[in-house]
């Protein structure tokens, strides 16, 4: 008898623990108390069943179910319940009737069972009850066709409750009866419902297979389709609907009816469309975006033989001046009038304008005449911008700038690239002075991404070890000596292999890195300038040679960078190398207007014992009497000063200039060094003339550093 208490109890304890675990997610108007009262005897029966000399599954299984029937319908209730079998059953009610290791098997098993039994009754209930409108559409259908051979009451009560509109017709498409649901849908009116054909309820947007798969329905080649269909109400209005119908047979299973379930989808569908409108369509102007620009220009791209495209690509010219002096609600304003103008463009059939941000707009034409075509769209757009507009009492001039590409509607190109094109031309417009269109140049498109290939590929290029440097002899003019050199630097690309500086300086003062590729120059030239003099302290010839000098070339951007002095210095000390080496060529344009702070680090250098020289000398407009302010010691005479120096004697107004620059600059105490010597000619005549140091190809070309000490070895030994 105690036994029998003691095993009560133990049960006892697994339903209390187990109604604990299961009772807040359970949906149920029993207390705790009450809900622990009603696991009880699933407790005792999973407790036999772990118990019994023979293992049955089905215990297992009706426990499962009836949980459900508990209303435990929510699968944390399921999972808790597995989580408390696992736990605690063995420990409450295995006893020793068996070892552990196979209660615990048999445990397992149990609750695999259960699991399985929960899960095929709830399916079974979620089927039967209506919760939400795909269960209520499955119910009605199967109520409907049941009904049909057992029940009206039944099936009326289930017809006229549904929330979802349910209509029956015979095959031949007489609609013989509807629910309110299906009344409320259109409108209200059972007249305007009942008695109507299933044909008559044919819309111009219904989807091709619609009609298809509905013949095939009432013939029974098919027992049920579902479509998304509209349908016109008697007020002119569309009802958007999820269709599903199904043939209904008779207990000999042949077709007697059709069953519609309707699910108005109306307000869904106007969401979704408001919804794909916003998506791709940009919010200040009300014009596609680029996200329904790139869907078009993919179709038109694409369209097939004798098809073909254009594609104007505009861009505002200074619109950033009217935002940053009229705010950018007049700049929104600007925008909201251009899109309006570019709109009135473009209302040909195959035609479209699209704002891809900012002040960047986009219009394309499509069809057989589209390349010829675009040309006058880009022309009509241009006269458009020409009009003044006038917001906050101010008339605002509109240019713009204007990249066309056309071609033939192939599909050999993506939009991604098409759209790169354009863009680039946009660009050469602007460049061109804008207010005006181009048309795309393969050529030229390539030269642009090679840029942009170079400048991207700048950075990583000098942390890669890439750039080298060539060195041109500087050559006395006098005795034929050589007394220094030019640092000519040069890029190793990897694929396009040796690149001149005409190629890249003007990237990497583009985006500052010439001021780190600067410094890297120098000390790279200032270590090689003590190098050669280290090994050329004296020339063998029973004379001392000139110390060699080395001519760096200073970029616009680095004479402004206020780390100049500092930079210069540091190297120069690093090195362990006089001043007086080191002579720096700044372009006579870039000093053009200099003021007294452009000019001031210059000044400290050259009071450091650095030269500083004027280099392409004559190609600018400065004054010559600015020379006397400059703090400049050399004078480098522009190559084109020698180009009518070939044959000898040569062209006396030449020789006068020449002879005129070379006297004022001696006077001014500076010496005179003359670029691209050819010929010796050429050498000759500047020599008469006065000139002091001279380089070109007629002494050497730009080489690496031994060349150098080659050149003056030959020099010194005669």
């Amino acid at each position: 008898m105690a036994e029998e208490d003691g095993y009560r109890d133990r049960l006892r304890r697994f339903a209390t623990i187990w109604s604990r675990a299961v009772f807040p997610v359970t949906s149920t108007p029993l207390t705790r108390p009450e809900f622990e009262e009603r696991l009880l005897p699933l407790a005792r029966r999973l407790s036999e069943a772990l118990r019994a000399r023979v293992f049955d599954a089905e215990e297992g299984r009706a426990v499962g179910a009836a949980l459900v029937d508990a209303h435990c319908t929510d699968p944390e209730a399921l999972s808790r319940t597995l989580d408390c079998v696992d736990a605690y059953l063995v420990l409450y009610c295995g006893g020793d009737v068996a070892p552990q290791e196979d209660l615990r098997a048999r445990s397992a098993r149990l609750q695999h069972a259960m699991a399985a039994g929960y899960a095929r009754a709830l399916r079974e209930r979620t089927l039967s009850e209506q919760e939400a409108i795909a269960q209520a559409a499955l119910q009605a259908q199967g109520v409907v066709a049941q009904a049909l051979h057992a029940s009206e009451a039944r099936f009326r009560a289930v017809f006229e409750g549904a929330a979802i509109g349910i209509g029956i017709a015979d095959l031949e498409g007489n609609i013989l009866q509807v629910n309110g649901a299906l009344v409320r849908m259109f409108g209200g009116s059972e007249q305007g419902v009942r008695g109507r054909r299933v044909m008559d309820w044919a819309h111009p947007e219904d989807a091709p297979q619609v009609w298809r798969l509905y013949e095939e329905l009432v013939r029974g080649e098919r027992d049920h389709y579902h479509v998304e269909k509209p349908f016109y109400r008697p007020d002119g209005t569309v009802l958007w609907t999820n269709l599903t119908v199904s043939l209904l047979r008779d207990a000999d299973g042949n077709p007697q009816y059709q069953l519609a379930l309707m699910e108005d989808t109306t307000e869904r569908r106007l969401l979704n469309l408001r919804l794909r409108y916003e998506a791709t369509h940009d919010a200040l102007t009300g014009l596609p975006n680029r996200t329904l620009f790139f869907e078009r220009l993919e179709k038109a791209l694409n369209a097939g033989e004798g098809q073909a495209f254009g594609l104007c690509y505009l861009d505002l010219d200074g619109f950033k001046t009217i935002n940053d002096s009229l705010g950018h609600a007049a700049g929104d304003r600007l925008l909201v009038e251009v899109a309006d103008r570019l709109q009135a463009c473009a209302t040909a059939p195959g035609e479209m304008v699209a704002r891809l941000g900012g002040d960047e707009f986009v219009a394309l034409t499509t069809g057989p005449r589209a390349r010829s075509e675009v040309d006058e769209l880009a022309a009509r757009i241009m006269n458009a911008l020409g009009t003044p507009v006038r917001i906050d009492g101010r008339e605002l001039t509109v240019r713009g700038s204007i990249g066309i590409v056309e071609g033939p509607a192939s599909g050999e190109r993506s939009a991604a690239e098409v759209l790169r094109s354009a863009d680039i031309t946009m660009y050469r417009a602007k460049s061109a002075g804008g207010n005006r269109f181009e048309v795309a140049d393969p050529e030229a498109d390539a030269r642009a991404i090679t840029r942009h290939g170079l400048t991207t590929a700048l950075p990583t290029a000098l942390e890669n070890g890439e750039f080298f440097i060539e060195y041109q002899p500087l050559v006395h003019l006098g005795d034929g000596s050589v007394r220094g050199a030019e640092a000519l630097v040069r890029w190793l690309h990897p694929q396009h292999g040796v690149l001149g500086p005409d190629r890249f300086i003007p990237l990497a003062e583009h985006t500052g890195l010439i001021v780190p590729l600067g410094r890297w120059v120098l000390e790279q030239s200032v270590r090689q300038a003590k190098e050669w003099r280290e090994r050329n302290g004296g020339n063998g010839a029973g004379r001392a040679a000139d110390p060699l000098r080395i001519n760096v070339n200073l970029s616009p951007c680095q004479l402004t960078h206020p780390g100049l002095v500092q930079d210069t210095v540091e190297i120069l000390e690093r090195a362990g190398v006089a001043p007086d080496a080191l002579c720096l060529e700044v372009t006579e344009s870039a000093l053009i207007g200099a003021d007294d702070d452009l000019l001031k680090p210059l000044r400290r250098l050259a009071e450091m014992g650095v030269d500083i020289a004027l280099d392409d000398f004559g190609t600018g407009y400065s004054n010559l009497a600015n020379l006397r302010r400059l703090p400049v010691s050399v004078l480098k005479l522009d190559r084109s000063f020698t180009q009518g120096m070939q044959q000898f004697p040569a062209d006396p107004v030449d020789l006068k200039i020449v002879e005129g620059i070379v006297s004022l600059a001696h006077s001014l105490k500076l010496t005179v060094t003359v670029e691209g010597v050819e010929t010796g000619a050429q050498a000759e005549q500047l020599r008469l003339l006065g000139c002091d140091t001279a380089q070109g190809w007629y002494y050497a070309r730009p080489g690496p550093p031994e060349r150098l000490h080659e050149l003056t070895l030959v020099d010194a030994t005669g």
